[in-house]
């Protein structure tokens, strides 16, 4: 965290911060392509990446259809649908930008105007709450 004096100062700084940073993110540390070269070289190591990667889809798979039901069971009549047909590790819900605000404000959770969530970042302790939020905000819309 840095303070500055003015907005002038700040756009100084900040243009300083970001000539330094991005050389550090276009140019990685070998280190994470020797854990690959270490991993993909083992017949053993690789067999056991690929479970966890088809265990991890999996996972995330499950959480959409959760997502889904959940959503369902609590008397949504929105098609959630879009939301099983997307893969990956974020989802777009389809909430409005005000939707979005709503939810943010009166359920503390955050996210992208676009409504993007990542659904990796759903677990039981939280589906829930995050199903209760959207059909509060999407019901009757």
């Amino acid at each position: 965290s840095l303070i500055c004096s003015s907005t002038q100062e700040r756009d100084i700084v900040q243009t300083r911060l970001k000539e330094t940073c991005l050389p550090e993110y276009s140019n990685p540390p070998i280190h994470g392509a020797r854990i690959v070269d270490t991993i993909l070289g083992d017949e053993e190591l690789t067999a056991l990446w690929k479970s966890e990667v088809l265990h991890m889809s999996q996972r995330l798979r499950q959480l959409r259809e959760q997502i889904v039901m959940k959503l369902k069971d609590l008397g949504s009549e929105h098609d959630w649908s879009h939301i099983t047909k997307q893969i990956g590790m974020f989802a777009y819900t389809g909430l409005t930008p005000e939707m979005v605000k709503e939810v943010i404000e009166k359920h503390s959770i955050y996210m992208p105007p676009d409504g993007r969530i990542s659904v990796a970042g759903v677990n039981s302790g939280n589906i829930d709450h995050i199903c209760q939020a959207f059909h509060a905000v999407s019901h009757g819309k």
